[in-house]
Formats: structure tokens, sequence, C-alpha cells
């Protein structure tokens, strides 16, 4: 990871409204949601910036850049978009981001970080656990420090323990992590959670965003049967929890006004009952957009993400009124389009991975 390096690329002139069209009590409401995402050039994090920036939030980035900007580049001419190129791991890495003649911010969405088990894997525990907890620990106390009224943290439903008897798991039930990747998580979450932060525990992400990854197992599966047209399937029977990247971004901005009641210090598992599958199900689904293809199984398992877990999204349903509008089906359909019409070069690229192996 690279060191702190500020390179504050634009910024809004001192008392300038975020959104000039917007008067009267409605822009003191537009001028108190100034919004910081780290991790915002992200897969999830470039896609929420845009959402924001689209309903009218000033919007503060904090990003390394590990790979790379392009998913920025959209946003640099729009006055409400301010961007900071620094480590989250560095003490000052958020006091020194902010823009100066900007108001306080009320929200900061903490998506920086190693995400994954593959990712994880390959930096070793230590830089995992550097980059995923004590980094998390640094930014949560700037944030106290700063008085920033709430903490919103993308987690993982692979903290839960296996489910042996086939039930849904739910935000009670028991954690074990599968991975180092989830160890990092749960450990974080132990931090800030009694300090008031929202937690959202993601299914497995699928999809197209302006930084698209093909490290997923809907995306790379759609992948392999588009350039290789073949798929190998280890862990044939798992189930797993999948939500589109859009759902992800629609249940992070219901943080933005739910009642402090319904998120202080609460954890909500995002995805979709409709969401819940085992691999063959997917395998089906991408034989259905790419008919000719072979597919081989290998009986292998790995030490490690051995997730094999319905999950329950019951409470965020109920709670928050979340419900997921798009499936699996559509989300291999967007792939399956991007490829064919070459909207993405070289989509086998290590940029396109948050590690240089994918584990299936």
């Amino acid at each position: 990871m690279r060191q702190s390096e500020p390179n504050l690329t634009h910024h809004q002139e001192a008392g300038a409204s975020p959104n000039p069209g917007v008067t009267g009590h409605f822009a003191d409401e537009f001028r108190a949601k100034h919004i910081i995402v780290t991790g915002g050039a992200g897969y999830i994090g470039s896609l929420l910036v845009a959402q924001l920036l689209q309903r009218g939030y000033r919007v503060s980035v904090i990003d390394n850049l590990l790979f790379g900007g392009e998913s920025l580049i959209t946003f640099l001419s729009n006055p409400n978009f301010h961007f900071a190129r620094a480590d989250v791991t560095d003490v000052r890495s958020l006091r020194d981001s902010l823009q100066r003649n900007w108001p306080q911010p009320d929200i900061l969405f903490h998506l920086a970080g190693i995400v994954g088990f593959p990712a994880c894997q390959a930096v070793g525990k230590q830089a995992a656990w550097w980059y995923n907890v004590e980094a998390t620990k640094n930014i949560v106390e700037q944030a106290e420090s700063l008085r920033i009224g709430r903490f919103v943290y993308p987690s993982t439903y692979s903290a839960y323990d296996l489910s042996f008897d086939g039930s849904p798991v739910t935000e009670e039930s028991p954690l074990n992590p599968q991975s180092l990747y989830a160890e990092t998580k749960i450990a974080a979450e132990e931090y800030i959670l009694p300090r008031g932060a929202l937690v959202f525990r993601l299914a497995t992400p699928y999809g197209i965003s302006p930084r698209t990854r093909f490290d997923l197992v809907v995306n790379q599966f759609v992948l392999d049967a588009y350039i290789k047209r073949e798929l190998l399937i280890y862990q044939r029977g798992y189930s797993r929890s999948f939500v589109h990247v859009q759902d992800v971004v629609r249940g992070l901005l219901l943080a933005l006004n739910a009642p402090d009641e319904k998120v202080r210090g609460q954890v909500y598992n995002l995805g979709s009952a409709n969401g819940n599958y085992t691999k063959d199900q997917i395998v089906q689904l991408v034989i259905k957009r790419l008919p000719e293809i072979f597919v081989h199984y290998k009986d292998l398992t790995f030490g490690g993400d051995r997730r094999d877990i319905t999950v329950s999204f019951e409470k965020i349903h109920r709670e928050l009124g979340f419900k997921a509008m798009l499936t699996v089906d559509d989300g291999i359909r967007e792939v399956v389009n991007v490829l064919r019409l070459g909207l993405i070069r070289e989509p086998q690229h290590e940029r396109y991975r948050n590690a240089h192996f994918i584990v299936r």
C-alpha cells in the first residue's frame, strides 16, 4: 500500500450551496450532509459516490488508488466532489484530507481495506490485520474527534458460523470466521459497534460498477464462460448468498436518513432471500445466457472461506424497509452484455481483481 500523499483535486468555494437549485429549508438540509467515503475509488465505493453526488450531497473521497483512480474521473467536474489521496493507516489521514472551507462531515462510510479472502491470504495476516483492523480503529477515532455523527462499516456474512441444520443465519447467530478476511472484519466490528457504528454484513456482490471486479463468484463465472467457454467449479454443493452491487449501495444509502435508534450500534445482513443460491444454481443461470460452455467439477476444499451458508435478511427489510431490486440473472445478463460490447478492455487484467488469483 502506498504512503499518504494528499492530492486535493477539486473543491467548492466557501459558502457555495452544494446544490445551486435548492434554496431555503432544503438548502440548509443539503448543507448539513457532507459525506466521507474511504475507499471511494473501489468496487462499491465508486458506485456509492456516484449515487451520493446524484442526490446532491457533498462527498469527500479518501483513497490511496491501489487499483487506480479511473472510476473517479467523471466526478472531477462536480463542485460537490472532493478527493484526497491518502492511506487510511496514517494517523491524520482523515483530518488532513478534509476540505477546509466545507462544513464538518456528518456521515462516514469506511470502505477502505484489504477486501476478500484471496486478497487477505495474498498479503498475509500482519498486513491484513493492519489495514482492516488497525486502520479502522484509526479512522473511527479520528471520526469521533471530529464529531462525525454516523460511522457506517461494511462487513461480511462469512463472519457467521456454518449452519449445520440448514436454517438461515441471522444477525444474532454465532460468529465463527471462515477466513482471515472474516477474522479481520469481526475484530473491527468488535471495536466499533460499542462506539455506535452501523455495520452491514454484505452478501457476496456481483454486477458492474465504475471499478468492476472479476474476482467475485458470479462475475468470475461469467468471464470464464465467455472467454474460455468452460467453467471449473470447486465446492460444488455449497450455498452462498449474493447481492447486486447496486443493491448494496441502495442498502448503504439507508444509513443517511434512518432514525438513530435503528442504526446506532446495529448490525444488518444486507442482501435478499432471493439471493441465496448453490453454486450449481449459479452455473445453470450462466448456462442460460452462455449455453455453449463445458462445466468441470473438482472435489477440492480450501483452508479458508468455507462458506456454506443461507442468510436471513428479514431484519433489514423489517427495520429499514430494504428490498433488493435486481437478481443474479439480471447481473449475469449485465456482465455478458458488457463483455460482448467490449465496454471493459482487458477484463482479465489484474486491476479488476483484488488479488492475483481466484479461489472458487
